[in-house]
């Protein structure tokens, strides 16, 4: 079982065209920038949770670059 965000593995990921990876990462870096914040501040203790994030980061630029280079393919109907 891959570790990281509940509906983000890599099948799900694969599922999503560009805009959709897009959004995603947004909301993750947002989400990621936000429990660093807190963290530094001392309200939160969720380091579990930020290295999740991390993780999911990491695997949505996997998938984005193994599309620009020809790897993996983009969902049928995105360009």
């Amino acid at each position: 079982m891959p570790k990281g965000s509940e509906g983000l593995t890599t099948a799900d990921l694969d599922k999503m065209d560009r805009d959709q990876l897009a959004q995603e990462l947004e909301k993750a870096k947002a989400e990621m920038f936000n429990l660093r914040l807190s963290i530094a501040t001392g309200a939160g203790e969720d380091h579990g949770r930020l290295r999740a994030l991390r993780r999911d980061v990491a695997r949505i630029y996997t998938i984005a670059r193994e599309r620009e280079l020809g790897i993996r393919t983009a969902p049928e109907g995105s360009k």
